[in-house]
Order: structure tokens, then C-alpha cells, then sequence
């Protein structure tokens, strides 16, 4: 894995983590990297420093990274609400097939199987094939503070 500093058109700077450089270059080229603050597909990487560890001192223990926080205004409260509302209301009211999903949405889309409501997991490249097919999936949204 390789974490890469990047920046978007609009200066926006974070940073994410990838297999590999091949693997950063095929994502941005297709549009996969796309900056969480405004969404812009135009992403480069910048200049980082490597970290290399000297042997003639210990290690210093780095201290805890500040981390963005942010006091949501009452429009943004009911939008993380909404999708929260969204993912409740798939998990409640489709059928789980986990891993199997791929499988069960072709299935489905060509008329092997009866057309229903489901999720699972299925990893980008398959969610893309899935999409390159006709067939229609979307992610479920993860509001950022259900993680905590």
C-alpha cells in the first residue's frame, strides 16, 4: 500500500491510500478520485517527503494528528439524516446476499431470477462492470460519524 498526498484543481488538499502507484494512476484516470470536499474528478498528487527512520536516535512518538472538525448547520444535519434514513430503510426492506450479490443482480437483470430489492458487497470493479452492463446499483450511503 502507498498513502499519497493529493490536491484538487481547487487547491483542496488530503490524502489516500493505494495498492499501488499503477493502481492510483488507472483510478484517476477513470474519475475514481475524486476530492471529498467539492467532488472534482482533476486530482494530482504532490510532492511528499519520504519518512526515513534514522538508527543513531529512538524513534520520537509522534503526537495525536489534529483532525478537521466542523459544526454542522442545520441543513447538513438533515441531509446525514436523510441518507442515514436511506441506508435503514434498504437494509430493513431488501434482501442481504452478501457476497453473492454480483451473482444475484445478473440474475436478476437477465430474468434467471425474480426481480427484487437487494444489497451486498461487491467491490469497485465489479460495481462497474455491474453499471457497464445496464445493470443499475448504487453504493449505500455511510454517513462519516456512523464510523465512530
Amino acid at each position: 500500500m502507498i498513502k499519497y498526498a493529493l490536491a484538487c484543481e481547487q487547491a483542496h488538499e488530503f490524502e489516500s491510500w493505494f495498492p499501488s502507484s499503477d493502481a492510483f494512476e488507472t483510478q484517476r484516470k477513470r474519475g475514481f478520485v475524486t476530492c471529498p470536499f467539492c467532488n472534482s474528478a482533476k486530482v494530482e498528487k504532490q510532492i511528499m517527503a519520504p519518512a526515513i527512520a534514522r538508527t543513531d536516535k529512538p524513534p520520537k512518538v509522534p503526537a495525536p494528528e489534529a483532525q478537521p472538525v466542523a459544526v454542522l448547520s442545520e441543513r447538513e444535519r438533515e441531509l446525514r439524516a436523510a441518507l442515514r434514513a436511506l441506508r435503514e430503510h434498504v437494509m430493513k426492506n431488501a434482501e442481504d446476499v452478501g457476497k453473492g450479490f454480483v451473482e444475484e443482480a445478473r440474475k436478476m437483470h437477465y430474468g434467471e431470477t425474480e426481480e427484487r430489492s437487494i444489497y451486498g458487497e461487491a467491490d469497485l470493479a465489479e460495481a462497474k462492470a455491474l453499471l457497464e452492463e445496464g445493470i443499475h446499483v448504487l453504493p449505500l450511503p455511510v454517513v462519516p460519524d456512523d464510523r465512530n
